[in-house]
C-alpha cells in the first residue's frame, strides 16, 4: 500500500514538473535568461546597476500601458488608439500647466487621467452600445484624438521651460531610492493582478473573452464591461500621458505616434490570447521586460536602426509559435491529469 502511495506521489510531482516547465511563463523567463546572456558577452555593459536602471524606467511607460492592453485582449478586443490618447491627454494637462503655472503636480496627473479616462469611455460606449468592431472604432478614434491635440494645442508643443519645475521633477525624483516611475509602475501591476485574479469583475473579464454567449446567459452585462475595460485602458493612457510630459519635459501632437504597436507586441510575447480570455499578469510583465532589453540592447550591440524593427517582429513571430507550442503541451498535461 505504501509503495502504491509513494508510486502515485512521484507520478504528481512529475506532472507539476512537467507543466511548470512547459508553461509560456516559464518558457519566456529562459528566452529571457538566454538573450541577457548573449547580449552581456556582446557588451559588458548591459548588466550593469545604471544600465538596469535605465532599462526598467524606460520600459515602465509601455509596462503600465500593457497591463491595460492585456484587459481589453482578454475580452477579444483590441485598441490601436492608445497613442493618441496618451498625447490627447498630455497636451491637456501641459495646457493647463502652461496657462496655470503654480498649479500641483498631482493635480496634473489627475487631468491626464480623467482625460484619458473620458476618451477610452466613448471608445467603450461606441464599442459596446453602437456595436463597431473594436479595430474600426479605435482606429477611427487615433485619428480624431490626434487631431484633437493638435487643434487644442494650435498645432504647436509646449516646450519644457513652460511646464512647471515640481511636474517635471516627478519622474526623476526617488522614494526610498526608487525612481518614481517604477513605483507607479508597480503600484498598477499590483492593483491589476489583485484586480484581475481575485475579484468578481476580474473573472467576469476573463468570463467574456472566453465565451461571450455563455457570459450572456450566466447573467453577464457584457456591454458593461466592456465599457468598464476600456475606460480602464483610457484611464492608463491618461496616466503615461502626464508621466510622458513629466520625463520628457514637453508635449507633442505626435507624442507616442506607433507606440500602440509595440504595447500589443508586449501582450502577445506575454502570451496574451488574441481571440480573448487567455493570458496572466506575470506573462505581460515578461513581455514588456522583453521588449525592454530589445530596445536597450540593440543599439548597445550595434545594430543597425534598420534591422531592428526586424529583428523584432522576428521574435514576436518566435514568441506566437512558442506560446501556441507551450499551450498544446499545457494542454495535453491537463488532459493527462483528468484521466488520471
Amino acid at each position: 500500500m505504501k509503495a502504491e502511495i509513494g508510486k502515485l506521489e512521484m507520478n504528481k510531482k512529475k506532472i507539476d514538473l512537467k507543466s511548470l516547465t512547459s508553461s509560456r511563463e516559464m518558457s519566456l523567463v529562459v528566452v529571457l535568461a538566454v538573450l541577457c546572456i548573449f547580449i552581456q558577452l556582446r557588451n559588458s555593459i548591459f548588466l550593469t546597476p545604471s544600465n538596469i536602471g535605465d532599462m526598467l524606467i524606460n520600459a515602465s511607460l509601455m509596462a503600465i500601458l500593457a497591463i491595460g492592453m492585456m484587459c481589453v485582449l482578454l475580452i477579444g478586443g483590441i485598441d490601436i488608439s492608445i497613442g493618441s490618447t496618451v498625447a490627447l491627454s498630455g497636451m491637456a494637462t501641459a495646457l493647463v500647466m502652461r496657462d496655470n503655472p503654480g498649479i500641483p503636480a498631482f493635480l496634473g496627473f489627475l487631468i491626464a487621467i480623467l482625460v484619458g479616462l473620458a476618451a477610452g469611455f466613448i471608445i467603450g460606449l461606441v464599442i459596446a452600445k453602437g456595436r463597431v468592431i473594436p479595430i474600426i472604432a479605435t482606429l477611427g478614434f487615433m485619428n480624431i484624438y490626434r487631431g484633437i491635440t493638435y487643434l487644442i494645442a494650435n498645432n504647436q508643443w509646449v516646450a519644457a521651460y513652460q511646464i512647471p519645475e515640481n511636474y517635471k521633477a516627478f519622474t526623476l525624483g526617488k522614494t526610498f531610492g526608487i525612481n518614481n516611475m517604477l513605483i507607479v509602475t508597480v503600484i498598477c501591476y499590483l492593483v491589476f493582478a489583485y484586480f484581475i485574479k481575485y475579484t468578481r469583475t476580474g473573472r467576469k473579464i476573463y468570463a467574456v473573452g472566453s465565451n461571450s454567449e455563455a457570459a450572456a446567459v450566466s447573467g453577464i452585462n457584457i456591454a458593461n464591461v466592456k465599457i468598464m475595460v476600456y475606460s480602464l485602458m483610457g484611464a492608463l493612457c491618461g496616466l503615461v500621458g502626464g508621466l510622458w510630459v513629466s520625463k520628457y519635459a514637453s508635449a507633442q501632437g505626435d507624442s507616442a505616434k506607433g507606440f500602440e504597436m509595440d504595447i500589443i507586441a508586449a501582450c502577445v510575447i506575454g502570451g496574451v490570447s488574441l481571440t480573448g480570455g487567455k493570458g496572466t499578469v506575470f506573462g505581460v510583465i515578461l513581455g514588456s521586460l522583453t521588449l525592454g532589453i530589445l530596445n536597450n540592447a540593440l543599439p548597445l550591440i550595434n545594430v543597425s536602426s534598420f534591422w531592428q524593427d526586424a529583428i523584432k517582429g522576428l521574435i514576436i513571430i518566435a514568441a506566437v509559435i512558442l506560446n501556441t507550442v507551450t499551450q498544446r503541451a499545457m494542454d495535453k498535461n491537463n488532459l493527462k491529469r483528468r484521466e488520471m
